[in-house]
C-alpha cells in the first residue's frame, strides 16, 4: 500500500542527517546501495508484523558520503510475509496506520526543521 499524502515525497536531506532523523524516530535503514537506501520502521499488531518503508534515491553524490543528498521517492506499507516478504495488498489496521503517520509526522517534523 503506497501512503499518500505523507509530506515526505520529494523532501531531501544530506545522508548523515536522514540517518540520525530516521533513527530517532524509530527507523532504521536496511537496504542500500550507491544510489538508493530504504529506511524501515516495524509496527506489531495482533501477531502480524507491518512495515512502514521510506526509499530513497541519491541525487547529489553516492551512499558512501555522509554529505550525499537523498530525496525520498516513495512512502509504503506492507503485511511481513514469510519467507516472501512484504505483502503491498492486505488491509492495513486503522491502529498501525495510526502509529505509521505519527511516525511519519515525527520525521517530517526533524527533516524540515
Amino acid at each position: 500500500m503506497i501512503v499518500e499524502n505523507s509530506g515526505l515525497n520529494g523532501l531531501k536531506s544530506d545522508l548523515a542527517y536522514l540517518d540520525e532523523s530516521a533513527e530517532k524516530v524509530g527507523f532504521v535503514r536496511w537496504q542500500w546501495e550507491y544510489y538508493r537506501a530504504t529506511y524501515d520502521y516495524k509496527i506489531e499488531h495482533n501477531n502480524d508484523e507491518y512495515y512502514l518503508r521510506i526509499n530513497t534515491r541519491a541525487v547529489e553524490g553516492k551512499l558512501e558520503r555522509p554529505d550525499t543528498v537523498l530525496a525520498i521517492e516513495a512512502v509504503y506499507m506492507g503485511r511481513a510475509t514469510f519467507p516472501h516478504g512484504l505483502e503491498y495488498e492486505s488491509e492495513i489496521p486503522a491502529t498501525v496506520m495510526k502509529t505509521a503517520s505519527y511516525k511519519l509526522t515525527e520525521l517530517k517534523e526533524l527533516l524540515e526543521a
